[in-house]
């Protein structure tokens, strides 16, 4: 991880970056503000619009945080300035898709529809249009939350090998397999 870590952070127009006393970056951009707490081995430098972190010795644990908070870092300055999006779509017959407000209302070949209530640092947007899958995106300027929110979504019906059905990432491919009566021939 450390050939990671070694890499320095550009910070873009308009991104200010403030480093507290405690290891706690704050960084704000045209699209939010994001807080991380650093770990007191890894210290960091802000100068010529250029972030660089280093660590406290070669040991194997400031190695692998040295990557991560760069990382992380590099995440947050990405996030404020343009921010990520998250597509996922629903395949399986019957399945659908509504999101009222905050609240993902689906309906997954269960008996009863699932509703999940998304943290306001999301914005969702659901699609459904004849002859298409339903799709849910989700956009934050929050990497790891967004990433956890749709594991969680995905955790609902998760993508089966034989039929193929379940929820999936935008261009995900689900390889499948023969099944039963293929092995019967």
């Amino acid at each position: 991880m450390s050939r990671i870590g070694k890499l320095p952070i550009s910070i873009p127009e308009g991104v200010q970056i403030n480093i507290s006393d405690d290891n706690l970056v704050t960084i704000k951009g045209k699209l939010g503000e994001l807080q991380q707490k650093v770990d007191p081995s890894i210290s960091l430098k802000v100068d010529n619009g250029i972030i660089v972190l280093n660590r406290a010795s070669d040991q194997k644990d400031h190695k692998e945080k040295h990557g991560l908070y760069r990382a992380l870092v590099a995440n947050m300055i990405k996030g404020v300035t343009e921010g990520f999006t998250i597509v996922q779509e629903l395949v399986g017959v019957g399945y659908k898709v509504e999101a009222k407000g905050q609240v993902l209302e689906m309906s997954l070949g269960y008996s009863h529809n699932v509703a999940i209530e998304l943290p306001p640092e999301i914005k969702v947007e659901t699609k459904t249009e004849r002859g298409k899958k339903p799709s849910i995106t989700m956009t934050s300027i929050d990497k790891q939350l967004l990433g956890q929110v749709a594991a969680k979504i995905r955790s609902l019906r998760k993508p089966e090998p034989y039929k193929g059905k379940g929820i999936l990432f935008k261009g995900e491919v689900i390889r499948k397999k023969a099944g039963k009566a293929a092995a019967e021939k």
